[in-house]
């Protein structure tokens, strides 16, 4: 049986369990979800132990009623990031502490108000990219940063290769990737981009989804990532994916088919285990279908999505981070 010393974070925790020890004053692996809008925009924070499958519980709430935000973590921080509610966007940065359920504090603000970014993270830095300004349009390409450990306003990193948002993130433990989104033409991109996180700069371009689409899901390991679902908008009507694509996060080149959600749909989240990526949430146009569906892949392998459990509430553009997640 291994053996293990020293500081006891999260991480290590999830693997001395998984090995069958147990650490002093274990905290099980958590994973927060937020940005839960069904029509209703709300500020519940739901929360998910990674340990086993189930239902979605009550963990907090956020400093008000947001949606269409980031999120990103180190083993023991939660930060959301940006989003939206009327009577516009917001530029807000907050966080929460893993290991004690409670509502969120102030972190500092974005160096804009911005909605639809997406994020990844070392276990030191958070990193957002990319978003919308103004709801509907002005996408923007940049990139900013955050120590975690700290509180404190954005800084600026880097460029996209092309502004967008609706755009998915992942982490590996040293690179960002970035997958998707639309931009100011309401055109949307296969387009997938990375980062070196400790180091700021501009992107990189990796290469392509296997679909062109926004508004899709990411997650990973500290290897792999996984992006899952997402539509086209070809007026007047919208086409939805179930296709879940994975890349290998230190390499380049194209994503590969990677296998299917349950349902196609777009606006959904994603959050990560060490071992197993999880989608949540989605919203279809066409009869403003909300889901509040949770599924999970194990993404060293390929194959279909399969049952989790469900969220609190169905969701329209959620969220989520975990302590254990693959930038960590």
């Amino acid at each position: 049986m291994p053996s293990y010393s020293g500081v006891w974070n999260l991480v290590a925790q999830y693997q001395a369990v998984g090995a069958g020890t147990w650490p002093p004053n274990y905290v099980e692996p958590r994973a927060l979800i937020s940005g839960l809008d069904n029509g209703t925009v709300v500020n519940n924070i739901d929360t998910l132990i990674l340990t086993t499958t189930g239902n979605a519980t009550d963990f907090g709430d956020l400093l008000g009623p947001n949606r269409l935000m980031t999120a990103c973590s180190s083993s023991s921080r939660a930060i959301f990031a940006g989003g939206f509610e009327e009577p516009g966007q917001f530029n807000v940065i907050q966080y929460a502490t893993f290991s004690s359920t409670g509502n969120t504090l102030d972190f500092g603000d974005l160096l804009a108000s911005t909605l639809e970014p997406a994020s990844c993270n070392s276990s030191t830095r958070g990193v957002i990219a990319g978003g919308s300004g103004t709801g509907s349009g002005d996408p923007t390409n940049v990139i900013q940063y955050i120590t975690i450990a700290s509180v404190g306003n954005a800084s600026d990193f880097g460029d996209l290769t092309l502004a967008r948002a609706r755009l998915a993130g992942a982490s590996s433990p040293t690179r960002g990737v970035f997958a998707g989104g639309y931009d100011d033409n309401s055109t949307e991109y296969n387009t997938i981009d990375y980062i070196t996180i400790a180091s700021a700069g501009n992107a990189t371009d990796f290469g392509d989804l296997t679909q062109i689409r926004s508004a899709l899901g990411g997650c990973s390991t500290s290897t792999r990532a996984v992006f899952g679902g997402g539509y086209i908008f070809t007026s007047p009507s919208f086409t939805y994916y179930n296709t879940i694509d994975y890349i290998t996060i230190a390499s380049t080149g194209n994503a590969t088919d990677f296998g299917d959600l349950s349902v196609a749909r777009g606006w959904l989240g994603g959050v990560s285990s060490s071992t197993q990526g999880l989608f949540f949430g989605g919203y279809v146009v066409s009869g403003s279908i909300y889901y509040n569906t949770i599924e999970y892949v194990t993404v060293a392998s390929t194959g279909n999505s399969v049952d989790w459990g469900d969220l609190t509430r169905t969701a329209n553009g959620p969220c989520g981070c975990s302590s254990v997640n693959g930038g960590l």
